[in-house]
């Protein structure tokens, strides 16, 4: 009979150890924790640490600019619309300045009506529209309705009778809502009973 013999590990391979349990475990290769592997490995998490930190800084900087840029341009912008209305600021200043001795109630009203005109004018020419509805439909969107009165008719029904206080809209955003009075049509029957 022959006897087959187990082929033999290849020399590099570890040889099993039974370990005090009596269970085999592989022996760490040594060769593969060499100083070389590992200084390759560190200089890589060096680099990888070195990345992260820079990425880290420019992303700082990025916020930190892009606070400034806004914040430069908010004042940019209020520059702008403060020049607009210096000139108005100025007639305001020499109609609140009159001798009243000197100046008739006609005169310096009309002066201010003429300051109020400026200024508006100035703010329009920046984006400031004004919210005046008499006459038109109710919106909830730029109206906010104060109270109701009683309409003539169906077709007056949900249309503004009066302002109390007019809305702005700037570049479309509102920026106030205009308050108003809003007719509300109860039908012929009702309107008799509230007489």
């Amino acid at each position: 009979m022959i006897k087959h013999s187990k082929p033999s590990a290849p020399a590099d391979t570890p040889e099993p150890v039974a370990d005090a349990t009596g269970s085999e475990s592989v022996e760490a290769d040594v060769s593969a924790t060499s100083p070389d592997i590992v200084s390759a490995e560190l200089s890589q998490l060096a680099d990888q640490q070195d990345r992260y930190l820079r990425l880290a800084a420019e992303y700082d900087n990025f916020r930190k600019r892009s606070v400034r840029e806004r914040q430069e341009a908010e004042l940019k912008g209020m520059g702008l619309l403060i020049r607009g209305i210096l000139d108005t600021i100025d007639d305001l200043g020499r109609v609140a300045h009159v001798d009243p001795l000197t100046t008739d109630a006609t005169g310096l009203q009309e002066g201010v009506v003429l300051v109020e005109k400026k200024l508006l004018k100035s703010l329009a020419g920046h984006g400031l529209e004004i919210v005046n509805p008499v006459g038109h439909p109710f919106d909830p969107a730029v109206h906010e309705a104060l109270s109701t009165v009683p309409a003539e008719s169906a077709e007056e029904d949900h249309l503004i009778a009066q302002v109390y206080q007019v809305g702005y809209v700037f570049n479309g955003q509102l920026l106030r809502a205009a308050r108003v009075v809003v007719k509300q049509w109860k039908g012929p029957r009702e309107r008799a009973d509230a007489d």
